[in-house]
């Protein structure tokens, strides 16, 4: 039994941000999986800091192979949980060696998908412990170690892998072992029900077996197929068919949710685009608003303008123009005159086109027009370099 009181102390001591949830969820896992018990120990992280932390350390029955056996985790529950996953290990016995795997290093630390994508308001630790249980149920992290004699045993750790000498064949028995594994207290008796999750189908409960009673014999040693052989046969086939049936729809979950995790970079980018349009619209918006502005105080002065000019009398464009000194004067005159033979000229070539004059007419004239054009063009030159004009 948990003392409640002492945990709190340790959570308390631990100066945990969340006590009230890690203590439910310590509560609520212990009270269904007889075999952890908290623990407050120093754990120190890959950079050499130490931090008092509570774990919960001891058993968790894993189906293998038709066969239960009992398999030592340590879970360490972090200071900031549930906003970080906790740090899981493999903790096998003298007699066992860990199995190095995608799932288990070579020091026991776990690595799960579960652990990974860690989620504070849908993971919890109960979440991890059946994610265990159904991993480890198709990969075991551990195996019997080989022994120089091979006496006949109880043994409750998991087989020899798969391809290994007849050195290391385990010892089968039933589970639990009497007393329970060495160093941690037995598993709780099998008509304790699995917790729900929302992530997986509801469990069945293991098989009860009345361990304290001779085991009774096989049925081909006696002939006869009692009522015990065919109910343990019929219970291990539904919990077979569940195990599957939740393996299935943890791989569908697992794929929805990496699809759904495909869409959502998809979106997060397609997001980005938008945004980054609605910013340039956004700077051409306010850029057209500037320039509607500055149109309209155009359009107003040209109003202002036009309103003034049409309350004026009308001028001589003659009188309008009033030069400052008489060279600027002359300037002015060659110029209107120079450009008024410049006219002359061309209206004599239409004529000549259009045949209202003859070719000689159209020659003398030009000849005279082109003389005075002459002269006035030498004229205005030299009185831009009087006035200091370009030339």
């Amino acid at each position: 039994m948990v003392d409640e009181s002492r945990v709190k102390q340790w959570l308390s001591n631990a100066n945990y941000r969340n006590p009230d949830i890690v203590l439910r969820e310590i509560l609520t896992i212990t009270g269904s999986y007889q075999g952890l018990f908290p623990q407050l120990d120093t754990y120190t992280f890959n950079d050499g800091t130490p931090m008092e932390l509570v774990h919960l350390k001891g058993t968790i029955p894993v189906r293998y192979k038709s066969n239960v056996y009992n398999i030592p985790i340590c879970i360490w529950i972090m200071d900031t949980h549930p906003n970080n996953a906790p740090i899981c290990y493999v903790k096998p016995t003298p007699d066992m060696s860990i199995k190095v795997s995608m799932y288990v290093d070579q020091n026991g630390k776990i690595y799960l998908p579960y652990l990974h994508e860690w989620d504070l308001n849908s993971s919890d630790v109960l979440g991890l412990i059946q994610v265990m249980m159904v991993t480890f149920g198709e990969q075991p992290p551990v195996f019997a170690k080989p022994k120089e004699d091979l006496p006949y045993q109880r043994s409750s750790y998991m087989p020899q892998p798969p391809g290994g000498s007849n050195s290391f064949m385990p010892f089968p028995t039933p589970y639990p072992p009497a007393g329970g594994f060495s160093g941690y207290p037995p598993y709780p008796p099998t008509n304790t029900g699995f917790p729900q999750y929302p992530n997986y189908p509801p469990y069945t409960p293991y098989p009860a077996s009345n361990f304290d009673k001779p085991p009774v014999p096989a049925a081909g040693m006696t002939g006869t197929i009692k009522e015990e052989h065919i109910r343990e046969s019929l219970l291990t086939a539904i919990e077979e068919k569940l195990m599957r049936r939740m393996k299935e729809q943890f791989q569908q979950s697992q794929a929805e949710l990496d699809t759904l995790r495909r869409t959502q970079d998809e979106l997060k980018q397609g997001k980005a685009k938008l945004d980054a349009i609605l910013a340039r619209l956004e700077k051409e918006e306010n850029d057209l608003n500037k320039n509607i502005t500055i149109l309209q105080d155009k359009e107003q002065e040209l109003d202002k303008a036009i309103e003034r000019l049409s309350s004026q009398e009308s001028i001589d464009v003659d009188d309008a123009v009033i030069t400052t000194a008489p060279l600027y004067k002359q300037l002015l005159n060659a110029f209107a005159e120079e450009a008024a033979l410049e006219d002359a000229i061309y209206y004599m070539g239409e004529a000549l086109r259009r045949g209202v004059i003859d070719l000689d007419v159209f020659l003398r004239q030009v000849r005279t027009l082109s003389r005075k054009q002459f002269m006035l063009r030498a004229l205005m030159q030299k009185c831009r370099q009087k006035a200091g004009l370009t030339v």
